[in-house]
């Protein structure tokens, strides 16, 4: 993130693919900034990203199709060349590792209307289910935020990500198998795959990039919560990663760990971002000892390290995981006592849960 002067028109040199354009605007003493506005584009070789500012709502908007016409002749013709800066190519690979399973259809498919993403939003969200400590703190920065827009707007503009549910009811079968299947989700994620992306595995996988995106850079409270719902649901599979996907495991996890190399950078020049208090890096509170994150990856690196037989891929890159977690935020994934690998936090909508279920509570499978 850095800040841009008047004369700006955009910038050049795009390399080809999707990109992430997010912006934050500011008063005139520049001390006071809104929430992250963001949107996906698919760019062309060589193509220009021109926007232009909204001056009475204080925001970019993509351009209509006459004046992206109009626009493009006069790039090729470089009437705006001084006025565009160029893509910074230093970070580029960091991007490619991040959003390589986003296409133009993932975009199309995920996006709201009008494509833009912002956690202004998303204030329907702040009261829904339990929150660690750092979703707490932007669920009340969203409470006390003097921006806002028009109460009917929020829902037109929430992203169409697919529904995970948080645990599985079904009223055939036995209690003793409905316990199962919530203990091991490799069904769910099947009847997931099958359903929602026509079993195409890249497809999840840039759902899950595109999340972690709008979470990161665009600071989406709704993206992050379908990050972690799209994680848990992987980390709660047991015969998937062992026997029946071990390769979409070995790109998940692939995923997850360039995911997490890029946000835990602490030497990141993002000057204007730091200054300003605009974080759009991983702040240890979303990360800390007691997270969701930290309890399904120490099941799954005992899951994985400890299996008899495992996929050679999946085994280097769950190491790799692990050495991240643990050189990065001190992690230590040891089972210190027989009961330690089970989930302690009483608000853990995460949790496994065994109940017994009378005929009047069963119900096809529940989202969030």
């Amino acid at each position: 993130m850095s800040s841009v002067g008047p004369v700006f028109k955009g910038i050049k040199m795009i390399p080809p693919g999707p990109h992430f354009v997010y912006y934050s605007s500011s008063n005139r003493d520049g001390n006071e900034f809104s929430p992250i506005v963001g949107f996906f584009i698919d760019a062309c070789s060589s193509e220009v990203i021109v926007c232009k500012w909204h001056q009475q709502e204080e925001r970019l908007v993509k351009l209509s199709e006459d004046e992206e016409e109009r626009y493009s002749a006069a790039v090729k013709k470089l009437e705006f060349d001084h006025q565009l800066g160029p893509y910074d190519l230093d970070h580029y690979g960091d991007w490619k590792r991040i959003s390589n399973y986003i296409t133009k259809d993932t975009i199309k498919r995920i996006e709201p209307l009008g494509g833009e993403i912002t956690v202004v939003c998303e204030a329907g969200l702040v009261d829904t289910g339990p929150k660690s400590a750092a979703e707490k703190a932007l669920a009340e920065q969203l409470q006390n935020s003097k921006f806002s827009i028009p109460a009917e707007k929020p829902l037109k503009r929430r992203c169409y990500y697919t529904p995970i549910p948080r645990f599985v009811k079904n009223k055939s079968i036995s209690g003793q198998e409905l316990t199962s299947l919530n203990h091991d989700k490799t069904q769910l994620l099947e009847t997931i795959l099958a359903k929602d992306f026509g079993g195409a595995e890249e497809f999840i996988l840039g759902e899950l990039q595109f999340a972690y995106i709008a979470f990161l850079m665009g600071q989406s409270l709704e993206a992050f919560l379908q990050w972690k719902a799209l994680v848990s649901l992987f980390f709660s599979c047991i015969e998937a990663p062992l026997h029946t996907r071990s390769q979409l495991f070995t790109k998940f996890i692939k995923v997850l760990y360039y995911q997490l190399s890029y946000g835990l950078q602490k030497d990141r020049s993002n000057t204007i971002a730091v200054e300003k208090g605009a974080t759009v890096l991983l702040d240890d509170s979303w990360l800390t000892r007691d997270s969701f994150l930290h309890r399904f990856c120490k099941d799954f690196f005992s899951l994985v390290l400890e299996a008899s037989i495992i996929d050679g891929d999946l085994l280097t890159w769950t190491r790799k995981l692990k050495e991240l977690l643990e050189d990065t935020l001190g992690w230590e994934f040891q089972q210190s006592n027989a009961v330690d690998g089970i989930y302690a936090e009483e608000d853990d909508e995460f949790a496994p849960v065994v109940e017994i279920l009378d005929d009047s509570s069963f119900g096809e499978a529940t989202t969030s």
